[in-house]
């Protein structure tokens, strides 16, 4: 069918969106997966609260460890934001196009999301696993990526896939109400207008508010999955051999909710519920806002740059 390029653009803006949305937020992120990977022992925890986390690279002047990781993660979240961007706007297509329907419903749309998620956590799950595994070492102590990958087996690379592909259910559900959001809000625009005629895109504020509330949505259906990836993905190298032990012991998801109920009761499935919704609403809603505003220009460059290449043959 050749390369879409109506993809190709929502793949470049959305990855685009992602990666500055990534680097802005970095810090609170490490924060963020620290606290949550961290469980109680012996009736005691290490992080009461997520600016625990911050209090301690302030305490040992380990502030820049906060961005221990970012080249690995700013890969990953690029990568998996193209791939994901380019099959959701693929399979839309393609859908449209087999199916005849001038619109995709909210059923239809989940399908469509989730397929491209599970492409998109089979291609990066290994730079994903590195990340946490590097934001949750100690600060200061994280390794490199080839060598954060190279320490274990091949399958420890993909620790968290078969929740990761749970997971998928996340950004299918934050990107359908996005969507449906959308299409509703520019629909009553153009009502408002009176003529027909109505932007294509949405505010900057507009998209920023709708991703906000898309991703809240999601994450809040999602969370107790989420927790436990994180968990099962976080090893320490710098542990000492009883803590690594108790925690390589966790790698499935039933291990993980059994250690999580044992140590801190159903309220556990929800630690870090709030920081996870402060970063991952701020880190949506911004890369939204800039996919919105930069997916045209990206569109206006592909085609000058397929028409400049036309001339020239």
């Amino acid at each position: 069918m050749g390369l879409d390029l109506e993809s190709v653009s929502e793949a470049t803006s959305g990855a685009i969106g992602s990666l500055l949305s990534t680097t802005i937020l970095y810090p609170l992120d490490t924060c963020k997966t620290k606290y949550q990977a961290d469980v109680r022992a012996h009736g005691q925890q290490k992080y009461r609260n997520l600016f625990d986390v911050l209090r301690e690279a302030v305490s040992t002047h380990q502030v820049l460890s906060l961005y221990q990781g970012l080249g690995t993660k700013n890969l990953q979240s690029f990568i998996a934001q193209f791939v994901y961007f380019y099959g959701y706007s693929y399979f839309k297509r393609l859908y449209l196009e087999r199916s005849g329907a001038k619109r995709i419903g909210t059923k239809a749309n989940l399908v469509l999301a989730a397929a491209a998620g599970a492409c998109t956590a089979i291609v990066t799950q290994p730079l994903d696993t590195a990340s946490s595994r590097m934001q949750t070492s100690a600060f200061g102590k994280s390794k490199g990526l080839w060598k954060t990958l190279t320490e274990g087996t091949w399958s420890d690379a993909f620790d968290g896939l078969g929740i990761s592909l749970l997971l998928t259910s996340n950004p299918a559900i934050q990107y359908t109400v996005f969507d449906q959001l959308k299409q509703r809000l520019l629909k009553r625009k153009q009502d408002e207008a009176g003529n027909g005629l109505s932007s294509e895109s949405l505010s900057a504020f507009s998209a920023f508010l709708l991703g906000a509330i898309s991703k809240s949505i999601a994450t809040c259906l999602t969370y107790p999955a989420i927790r436990c990836k994180v968990m099962i993905q976080a090893v320490d190298s710098n542990d000492d051999g009883t803590k690594k032990d108790r925690r390589k012991s966790h790698k499935t998801v039933p291990g993980v909710l059994y250690a999580i109920w044992r140590s801190e009761g159903i309220a556990g499935y929800f630690k870090g519920l709030d920081a996870q919704i402060l970063k991952t609403v701020l880190s949506s809603a911004l890369l939204l806002m800039i996919k919105e505003k930069i997916s045209a220009t990206t569109w206006v460059l592909i085609l000058a740059t397929r028409s400049s290449k036309r001339k020239l043959n």
